[in-house]
């Protein structure tokens, strides 16, 4: 295989196929399954909506859900890429994800943290309730006939929704409760559940200086993921980074590979 011909990549394959491991995973790794990310080389900058824009105005809601049903026409319809069963099939201690796309819980992973929860689920921002994300599209698709025909060429982001500004005649049910609907993901400038980092604090902390970090597809731009970088490191344990691009946590890797997730992580599979 080609990527053995790096010695610093078969070092670092041979030193995580030995030792219990935990995996974090960012957009890069739902590259190879269509689905754009937020940093690596080419992707253009861009400002994602923030929880505070969100909640401020009806009027933020509409441009959110306008574009996010577009979105999830394609993200809707993604499939699991081979470096997503490559983590099934290695069935770390814990994998823990920023994206929101659900694709590691459809290759079957078991053990799982999606940090940022599921863009699939649907909350209520005054009761609490949560629903199908399937459901609603089938109500956009209901009050805005037509819609879906005239704006599907917009290009993606990598959040689920897409580049548009024309969105002041889209129709955005709400709660039965009369509350304004949200994805069930922790938009920036939200918090993750504390309930969701303790468990990552803890199984970073469990791999002490015999086990490894793998962090595959993330920039670690965000301290959502840093964090438990910076814990693995600060109880010496080994990080590997795969990832194209500079990421915040190079300086405590161990070894920083510019490979391909799909094929570095297939290859760790197959070392099982």
């Amino acid at each position: 295989m080609t990527l053995l011909a790096d010695r610093s990549v078969e070092e670092a394959l041979d030193l995580l196929a030995t030792r219990p491991l935990v995996v974090l995973t960012g957009a890069g790794l739902s590259t190879d399954s269509g689905i754009p990310d937020y940093r690596g080389p080419g992707a253009p900058a861009r400002a994602p909506m923030t929880y505070q824009e969100f909640v401020a105005t009806p009027q933020a809601q509409q441009r959110y859900w306008a574009r996010s049903h577009l979105g999830w026409q394609r993200m809707g319809r993604a499939r699991p890429n081979p470096g997503h069963h490559a983590l099934a099939a290695l069935d770390p201690g814990l994998l823990i994800t920023q994206n929101v796309d659900g694709l590691h819980e459809a290759a079957g992973s078991r053990s799982l943290v999606a940090l940022h929860g599921r863009v699939a689920d649907v909350v209520c921002l005054s009761c609490r309730t949560t629903s199908s994300r399937a459901a609603l599209e089938a109500e956009l698709d209901a009050l805005n006939p037509g819609w879906l025909e005239r704006h599907g060429w917009v290009e993606s982001r990598p959040d689920g929704d897409v580049d548009l500004d024309d969105t002041d005649d889209f129709v955005v049910p709400r709660c039965p409760c009369g509350g304004p609907l949200k994805p069930d993901v922790v938009f920036f400038g939200e918090n993750v559940p504390a309930d969701r980092v303790a468990r990552c604090y803890a199984a970073v902390e469990a791999l002490g200086p015999d086990g490894a970090l793998l962090v595959a597809g993330s920039s670690l731009t965000v301290m959502s993921g840093l964090r438990f970088v910076r814990r693995a490191a600060s109880g010496g344990t080994p990080i590997v980074i795969v990832n194209r691009g500079l990421t915040r946590g190079d300086p405590l890797a161990a070894y920083k590979l510019e490979v391909g997730c799909s094929e570095f992580l297939t290859e760790l599979a197959d070392r099982g």
